[in-house]
């Protein structure tokens, strides 16, 4: 499973129909889409507020940093 907070990014992968505004996708469009209609992946929405990735691409508020540290298995030492 793949988590995905790009809800284009999953109707692209998910719809085989070539978009102009695509091309510099094209490759790894083929390679997802492929992934998809052999079901060995399924892309998933995932809320950006859900979004662990952010961590390590965005700058976070304190209480938006100290609920997505557990989900990473990050936490406080007892």
């Amino acid at each position: 499973m793949l988590n995905c907070d790009n809800q284009s990014c999953i109707a692209i992968a998910k719809n085989p129909v070539f978009h102009a505004r695509t091309k510099h996708i094209e490759i790894q469009y083929h390679f997802v889409h492929e992934m998809i209609v052999s079901e060995e992946v399924e892309i998933i929405y995932c809320p950006t507020i859900e979004n662990c990735a952010d961590i390590f691409t965005k700058a976070l508020c304190r209480d938006t940093l100290e609920r997505l540290l557990p989900r990473l298995g990050i936490g406080p030492r007892h």
